[in-house]
């Protein structure tokens, strides 16, 4: 009995093992051959890619081919035909569509060149599985699909570039589902379903119970997402990135309880996402990326979660990261980068055993980075742009022998920089730019093992000589060192490093000696991008034989003379960029030609002469602050055709502007401000160059009226004609530039009223000032409409009319910082976005008595000069209203009555001036409480009673309270117990207005006797000695940067300090 069980058992088994092996073992049809070699030779594919079909020969089993599978009998049931480089055959082939066993077919990858898919496809009424994805198949989907109702696959997902995507509009989305209602897989990615409408989920739901995998991203599909998908329980993958849904995450989601894949990115989600989604059981892999709109926090885990991967970068998510996510024990890849996290990263985080990839860049994560020693599988940490401080230890990272990838550029972390990090065995990238590391980065002994590929820890405090190891990393290819205090003399010989492509040494305290010691030793042979700004460069280093240089930046140097001729032959005509700007150079060896250059940086030098013809493929032209002449080549639009930004400021040029610059159809930018250009504006200007973000033609010489021909379609943000001789009325078409933040006209012969029609553009700027303006600013509440206005400066004009009439309620722009402003701290027009550059906005205000130029309009800079017209009645309110107001100047007016006392909520207010007005009353005690007041000018009004007392009033001299003989206290020599106080005696009245007597006020002469020797001195040594006027401006940057965090840049541009590839 037991030999019979054991009998049976055996031939079960047999019959179990013949089952599954035959298809190894089975002898292939001769027909079944002979179809699969008429297929290959009615193909044509790529020879040298192929894998599969070019091995196919009558001399071999075709059951034993590479792609084909066969069942027991000998017929072909798989075709695997993917990654074959197909380009064309396959619509005319009688072979493929005659094997009728087929069950499996798969032409993923392919080029077939937007053909029609074949409609025989419908011959093949075994086929279960059919994969036609990224083949290369355009066109609509042909009804004959429809027929195949034996398929329980199909994936027609097309991202093939250059071909239009296939279409489901007759058949639809609908009619494909109602006939192939067996599907459980279906995957029609970037397919075009639109004329299905929003009901795709109802169609689904409806027609395929069985689905588990769903995957339709970019199928212009619409939200909102319905709930009748719940009908689909068997649901285990869901993919719906890039289509407009733009609705919330339903809770539903939550009750698919054999969900293992959730994908949603790039969808206009909005709302917040419930915390049960992440709690779902079976739920592995959660991706919300790219939905900025939509907010969360993320829940306590619960143990042994199953999540694997959790992608949120680029939503509104905020709150902390909870110690609960060391329970998703399963954990390889989290992302949150570019979401509003905070706190501090849990500890506990380096407990995920699995981690693989760590993205939490661009949050606002506090403390110290925790220890990763137990996450044995990172490859990949990036924690740029958070606020995370300490100290980094050899014990970070030990043991991660496959981490590739660190990034902890942006933050607050100090100390050494530990020597560990180099000796990571698989580390290919090391960026800790923009930290305040300090020290000196320590010698490694083992430089030639180490993989390193990109290296930058620009913009920290590191001291001392650049360590010998860095130039004998073999696999370096970027070396970023700008921005820290590496000193010593460097031969940029001594960079061995085979490889390296890009080497940055700007600003520091290293002098480059340019000069060659060995002639025979290759110097930088494989470099692309040098840049030695602020190197003491006394000589152009030897560059003439580097024919991969494209990036060239030397500025800042101590380069003098004429610019060799050889430079612009580098690279054998690949030299794109070229940067000379902050030296002394005055001219250019002859003969030379500019390559076909895409920047051009010649600004603040001594050039002399007539323009250089800019290279006519350029892009980035900046001239200015040089000693140029003569007139602007007639012709010079046809060579900055192509350019984003020209600059020509601060030069000697004359003549009148050539209406060729009206071809520079791309310029975003146009200065041509501070020479001695004459003539009018050219009307083609404003109505040709719709592109232009800023157009500054102020201090010149400019006459005539301002073209009135701003085209519809105007992008100007920057409007800048201040000191010129124009005349006439602001041009009506100016309403054309909604964009516009900047207008500045002032110190000109405009004769208009009030630009009320302006009211619906973005003003922030608005200057009028010394021109012959007339009226009230009464037009229909446009001057209150302009909420974003921070600068209004209309003095020396002759406005009139009650100014108490005006409400000040409604500009919001000097009521409160907006919270958005954190976003950018000054004005300023950004251009050419993905290489940061940007053209920095600047103004001249009345601060103080003195005119001073804010060379960066700070966005919490806000100020109100009305002074010198001829403006009545009392002061209203409203003007307490104005909580972040930084200047106010009524001055010179006639202005009757109190000074409210609503003043006291003007709690930034650092200048204040009424003076020359008829103000009566007393001074109002609530000004004692203004903290922040610097300057006070109340002179020359009728204001009587005692000085209030306070510790900032008391700084204040009597020229700040003097032409008022009612007042008494200090500081004025009046004693508030005389009885006489020369109440009777006033201020001499002239023409209706109040003017000081001319007696002679020795405080005043005395003060602006040693302002101007002092600005004498200080113009002296800024104009003279290029060395102190670099440590001024750097110090000044410095303390701007300490009050107000601003990008690293100068005006005209941004250095990013990012590392880019070769």
């Amino acid at each position: 009995m037991i030999a019979l069980t054991q009998l049976f058992f055996l031939s079960l088994l047999s019959i179990f093992c013949n089952t599954n092996v035959a298809p190894v073992f089975s002898q292939c049809l001769e027909d079944q051959k002979s179809l699969l070699l008429g297929l290959k030779n009615s193909l044509l594919f790529n020879y040298s890619a192929s894998r599969k079909l070019v091995r196919w020969n009558q001399t071999t089993d075709c059951c034993s081919w590479d792609g084909v599978e066969c069942d027991v009998a000998g017929h072909v049931i798989s075709l695997l035909l993917d990654k074959e480089i197909i380009f064309s055959g396959i619509e005319s082939s009688e072979d493929l569509f005659r094997l009728s066993y087929l069950q499996k077919l798969n032409l993923a990858f392919n080029s077939f060149d937007g053909i029609q898919i074949p409609t025989r496809l419908q011959n093949l009424t075994n086929l279960t599985h059919l994969n036609l994805s990224n083949a290369g198949f355009g066109g609509q989907v042909p009804n004959e699909i429809l027929s195949m109702r034996s398929l329980v696959s199909l994936d027609l997902s097309s991202y093939f570039p250059g071909i239009p995507p296939l279409k489901l509009e007759s058949p639809n989305l609908q009619m494909l589902v109602q006939n192939l209602t067996g599907l459980r897989e279906l995957y029609l990615d970037s397919v075009d379903v639109s004329a299905q409408g929003s009901n795709w989920s109802q169609v689904l739901s409806s027609s395929l119970p069985d689905l588990r995998n769903l995957s339709l991203c970019g199928c212009y599909l619409r939200g909102p997402i319905d709930a009748s998908l719940t009908k689909l329980r068997s649901l285990s993958v869901l993919l719906l990135d890039r289509n407009n849904l733009a609705s919330e995450v339903a809770d539903f989601f939550a009750n698919f309880s054999r969900l293992t894949t959730l994908s949603l990115s790039s969808c206009s989600l909005v709302g917040s996402v419930a915390e049960k989604i992440f709690q779902l059981h079976s739920l592995q892999k959660l991706d919300l990326s790219d939905n900025l709109q939509l907010s969360g926090t993320l829940p306590q885990f619960p143990p042994n979660g199953s999540l694997r991967t959790v992608v949120l970068s680029y939503t509104n998510f905020s709150g902390s990261l909870p110690e609960s996510i060391s329970n998703l024990v399963m954990l390889s890849r989290l992302e949150l980068s570019n979401c509003s996290f905070t706190g501090p990263i849990p500890p506990t985080i380096a407990n995920l055993t699995e981690l693989e990839i760590l993205d939490i860049s661009s949050n606002n994560f506090t403390g110290s980075l925790p220890l990763f020693q137990s996450s044995k599988k990172l490859t990949y940490i990036d924690a740029a742009h958070n606020s995370l401080t300490g100290l980094l230890s050899s014990k970070h990272f030990e043991g991660l022998k496959d981490l590739e990838y660190i990034n902890l550029g942006q933050n607050l972390l100090g100390g050494s920089i530990p020597s560990a990090l180099f000796a990571l065995p698989s580390l290919q990238k090391l960026q800790l730019s923009n930290n305040e590391f300090h020290g000196q980065v320590k010698e490694f002994s083992k430089p030639s093992s180490s993989l390193l590929e990109v290296l930058d820890v620009s913009s920290n405090h590191l001291q001392g000589p650049i360590p010998k190891f860095f130039s004998e990393l073999e696999q370096l290819k970027v070396l970023s060192l700008s921005s820290n205090f590496f000193d010593g003399t460097v031969q940029l010989e001594m960079f061995r490093n085979p490889n390296l492509a890009r080497l940055e040494l700007s600003y520091n305290d290293l002098f480059v000696d340019s000069t060659r010691t060995n002639s025979s030793l290759p110097m930088l042979p494989s470099i692309s991008v040098l840049n030695l700004a602020s190197c003491k460069l006394q000589k152009f280093p030897e560059l003439a034989r580097h024919l991969k240089l494209f990036r060239l930046d030397v500025s800042s140097n101590q380069l003098k003379g004429e610019v060799p001729n050889w430079i612009w032959e580098i690279g054998n005509d690949t030299l794109t960029h070229v940067n000379l700007s902050f030296n002394e150079l005055h001219g250019f060896q002859k003969p030379y030609k500019f390559p076909s250059l895409t920047l051009l940086d010649l600004h603040s030098n001594k050039f002399q002469g007539e323009l250089p013809i800019p290279p006519f493929f350029s892009v980035y032209v900046d001239y200015s602050f040089n000693y140029f002449s003569n007139s602007i080549p007639k012709d010079i639009g046809n060579f900055i055709y192509y350019a984003s930004f020209f600059s020509v400021s601060n030069n000697h040029l004359t003549g009148e502007i050539p209406t060729s610059i009206c071809n520079a159809t791309f310029l975003q930018v146009l200065d041509l401000s501070s020479n001695a250009l004459t003539g009018s504006i050219p009307p083609c200007l404003p109505m040709e160059n719709w592109s232009l973000g800023v157009l500054s033609l102020g201090r010149n010489n400019f006459s005539g009226n301002i073209p009135d021909t701003f085209s519809v379609n105007c992008s100007l943000k920057t409007l800048d004609l201040n000191s010129n001789v124009l005349k006439g009325k602001i041009p009506a078409s100016l309403v054309n530039c909604p964009l516009l933040e900047v207008l500045n006209i002032g110190n000109n012969g405009i004769e208009d009223t009030f630009p009320c029609m302006l009211m619906n553009t973005s003003l922030r700027v608005l200057i009028l000032r010394s021109n012959k303006f007339y009226g009230d600013l009464q037009c229909s509440g446009a001057i209150q409409g302009w909420s974003n206005l921070q600068i209004i400066d209309i003095s020396t004009n002759n406005f009139g009319g009650d100014i108490s009439l005006l409400s000040f309620s409604n500009w919001k722009g000097m009521i409160s910082v907006n919270e958005n402003q954190s976003l950018y701290n000054h004005l300023r027009f950004d251009y050419l976005k993905l290489s940061g550059y940007y053209y920095q906005d600047a103004v001249t205000v009345t601060m103080k008595g003195l005119e001073m130029e804010l060379t960066k309009i700070l966005v919490v800079f806000t100020s109100i000069d009305f002074s010198r017209n001829k403006f009545h009645g009392s002061i209203p309110r409203t003007i307490g209203d104005l909580e972040s107001l930084y200047l106010l100047n009524l001055s010179h007016n006639a202005l009757t009555g109190l000074i409210p006392t609503s003043i006291k909520n003007l709690r930034q207010l650092g200048s204040l001036d009424l003076s020359v007005n008829h103000l009566t009353g007393k001074i109002p005690q609530e000004l004692a409480s203004l903290t922040f007041l610097s300057f006070l000018n109340l002179s020359f009004n009728r204001l009587l009673g005692k000085i209030p007392q306070g510790p900032q009033l008391q700084t204040f001299s009597a020229a700040s309270y003097e032409g008022n003989a009612g007042l008494c206290g200090f500081p004025v020599n009046i004693s508030c117990n005389d009885e006489v106080r020369g109440e009777n005696s006033s201020p001499e009245l002239q023409n209706g207005q109040l003017y000081p007597e001319t007696e002679i006020e020795w405080s005043y002469i005395s003060a602006a006797l040693g302002f101007a020797v002092g600005l004498a001195s200080t113009i002296w040594l800024l104009l003279c000695c290029k060395r102190w006027r670099k440590i001024y401006f750097e110090q000044i940057d410095r303390i701007l940067l300490k009050i107000f965090p601003l990008t690293d840049g100068r005006k005209g541009r941004v250095n990013t300090n990012q590392v880019r590839g070769p």
